[in-house]
């Protein structure tokens, strides 16, 4: 298996100049938009489909479908798009990731009914998980070696800062110009971000003899797929909660529709510090962070089920849920590290792992809930997710300890 310090070498390896002259600060300020653009384009329409079921005659729940289409736009696209384009420079795929996510969602505003919006919101997914992939082997390509956590953590920044800032502009705008109105505005943004990667990335070439057989080499990796499994099991306890967050709030904590509004911004303040917090932990240590993320998941998670008894109490844990995303710039890492050579689709597949979690977090909440458990059973879902992950954790310290034994 790679070692930590070489892979650290490979990915620092494409710039020998310090990155101070590489502009560090504007090339992580130009991918940071790409990212919030895609963040907002991937939260906002679960605000607005009331909207879009009324304007296409169709149900809410049926409009709930165009959310599962982006997802598996980010899970197929992600290890396709990064082994199709793995010989590509850097800025150039970087630009065509974001040039394709702003017309999937301006073409999404036109879509006339329902079955071209999935297709179009599908088309929409694909860069996705790309794009945050090679974002992530760019900033931490430009970062000292002791700062990629911290520099990964500011790329993703862009996407957490869309929960607190884009969605409620971006679900203003739709509530009061019409659904189509958010996807042209995240179109928009998008457009920005191309030209603002244009011109703030260094040319940076793929990495030599990169081509699609190296990068599905990395599938081949044992701890590859251990780091997938954590992200994929243990961060959708996450979205067990969350996807069911309105009705709890309102039917358990006892507050109003209006006042949700009010309070839903906490778990994008979280994430906001969950991931900036989390990425300085993991430059200090990298597998500390992500065990002890997952330790704090499963508290803070099961907290939910006596939390939410109480209107302030449940606000305040709704901030600690959030911090949860705190293990997303941990686990990029651990996959560029554990890579070897083939750290794009690794890095990208980090995304697809993620909207994995989204899925099974909220079908098993919804399975509970379902079963007459009530709302916050989705608490004990999250919390077992989490030790899930923990035990995957486990598994992946063992095979690594037997792999450095035989070696």
């Amino acid at each position: 298996m790679t070692s930590v310090s070489s892979s650290s070498a490979l990915v620092s390896s494409p710039l020998s100049a310090p990155p101070r002259e590489r502009g560090f600060g504007v090339a992580v300020v130009a991918l940071g938009v790409g990212g919030f653009a895609i963040g907002t384009g991937e939260f906002v329409i679960m605000g607005l489909l009331p909207e879009v079921a009324r304007d296409l005659t169709i149900s809410i729940p049926q409009a709930g479908h165009v959310i599962s289409a982006y997802a598996l736009g980010v899970v197929v696209g992600a290890p396709l798009l990064a082994v199709l384009a793995a010989h590509w420079p850097r800025r150039v795929l970087l630009v065509a990731l974001m040039a394709m996510f702003a017309i999937g969602n301006i073409a999404s505003a036109m879509a006339p009914g329902y079955l071209s919006l999935n297709v179009l919101r599908f088309v929409a997914g694909l860069p996705h998980g790309t794009y945050f992939g090679i974002a992530a082997l760019v900033a931490a390509s430009l970062a000292p070696p002791d700062r990629r956590a911290s520099a990964v953590g500011l790329v993703m920044l862009g996407l957490t800062s869309a929960t607190l800032v884009g969605v409620p502009i971006a679900a203003w705008l739709g509530q009061h110009l019409g659904w189509r109105a958010a996807f042209v505005l995240v179109g928009g943004i998008a457009a920005v971000a191309c030209v603002l990667i244009r011109r703030g990335l260094p040319d940076l070439p793929a990495p030599q003899g990169a081509s699609p057989l190296r990068e599905l080499g990395a599938l081949a990796r044992p701890q590859v797929w251990l780091t997938l499994g954590i992200g994929a099991i243990g961060f959708g306890g996450m979205f067990a909660v969350f996807s069911y967050i309105k009705p709890t709030l309102t039917e358990v904590a006892g507050l109003s529709v209006d006042a949700v509004p009010l309070v839903l911004p906490l778990f994008g303040l979280g994430m906001v510090v969950g991931n900036v917090f989390g990425a300085r932990l993991a430059d200090r240590s990298l597998m500390g962070t992500i065990g002890g993320v997952l330790a704090w998941s499963a508290v803070v998670l099961g907290a939910v089920v006596f939390t939410s008894q109480h209107a302030v109490s449940a606000a305040l844990n709704l901030f600690l849920v959030g911090t949860v995303v705190a293990i997303g710039p941990a686990l990029q890492i651990r996959l560029m590290d554990v890579a070897g050579d083939a750290q794009a689709l690794a890095a990208a597949l980090n995304h697809s792992a993620f909207n994995m979690a989204n899925a099974l977090g909220a079908w098993l909440g919804g399975v509970t809930i379902a079963a007459g458990l009530g709302w916050t059973s989705t608490g004990w879902v999250g919390s077992l997710l989490a030790l899930g992950g923990l035990a995957v954790f486990g598994a992946s310290l063992w095979q690594q300890g037997r792999a450095r034994a035989a070696g």
